[in-house]
């Protein structure tokens, strides 16, 4: 199996994008519940007016959905050099490396956009960079997963609280340390609708004060059409999170929406970012159809 997947991973990435949009329609037609979460994200999000424009919206991200999955197969299973030239250009990286210069510790945001699997790598080959890992169940693919992320200096830790000290630590040390704002955590508010995902960040950002971390940029990499590569843009945050949490949490959900707006087609809408930890859900989620 894994022979067969580095032999996939070889394909030109136009190939490869080209099998990822038939997946994603594969997967829309044969998975109900998979469909009707990402067409209630979608359709709730505000993004389109119903209609014409939310169908035209919903056939590009399905074909998107599929190409996030089959790229973990390039950036997972090639040579880690190979796989950092995929990134052919760079947008408000100058922020980054400010904060750097100024010693100061970074914390990136990356929502799930884009070939996001990517970042980690591409700071890696730079900078050492600290990330969360929680293993899938299936041993196979837990280690496909580890030996595709950790390479270059990056480091995987735990999802727990020796995960968050060791990210901590890289603050302090005036390292990166990166974040998906748009997991399971305690609640918050994006797009009008109780979300989770992001008061973990404040939390650690005001434990780590005497770090002295940067303003938080938000980072995505969408898709250049048909293989070219990916463009990894920056987008710090305009003020310094406030010292609420639930405020800083608010903060973090708009840059959030902010980074869906530019790039809707590719944010996995099919990612449950509104259910509960224990799948707890609350009377205004919209049911799945």
């Amino acid at each position: 199996m894994i022979f067969l997947l580095k032999l996939l991973a070889r394909l030109p990435l136009p190939l490869l994008h080209g099998l990822g949009i038939a997946l994603g329609w594969f997967l829309y037609g044969t998975s109900g519940r998979y469909a009707g979460r990402l067409r209630n994200n979608l359709f709730n999000s505000g993004l389109c007016t119903p209609g014409r424009d939310c169908r035209r919206l919903l056939r590009q991200v399905i074909g998107e959905s599929g190409k996030a999955v089959v790229e973990l197969l390039p950036v997972w299973l090639r040579p880690f050099d190979k796989v950092v030239k995929l990134v052919k250009g760079t947008s408000g990286w100058e922020h980054i490396d400010a904060a750097r210069v100024a010693g100061k510790g970074i914390i990136l945001i990356g929502p799930h956009v884009g070939c996001f699997e990517i970042i980690n790598l591409y700071y890696a080959s730079l900078h050492p960079f600290t990330a969360m890992y929680k293993p899938p169940r299936k041993p196979v693919l837990a280690a496909l997963m580890l030996a595709g992320r950790q390479r270059g200096q990056a480091t995987l830790v735990p999802t727990d609280l020796s995960g968050v000290r060791a990210q901590l630590a890289a603050l302090k040390r005036h390292e990166a340390i990166g974040i998906l704002p748009d997991q399971v955590a305690a609640a918050a508010t994006a797009y009008g609708r109780r979300s989770s995902g992001v008061r973990r960040i404040p939390r650690r950002w005001s434990r780590a004060c005497s770090a002295r971390p940067a303003p938080p940029p938000f980072s995505s990499q969408p898709n250049a059409s048909w293989g070219r590569g990916y463009h990894i843009h920056v987008f710090p945050l305009d003020t310094p999170l406030p010292a609420d949490k639930s405020a800083a949490a608010l903060l973090i959900n708009r840059g959030v929406e902010d980074v869906i707006r530019r790039f809707p087609t590719q944010y996995m809408w099919s990612y449950n970012r509104h259910k509960r930890p224990g799948g707890v859900t609350h009377p205004d989620d919209p049911p799945e159809t």
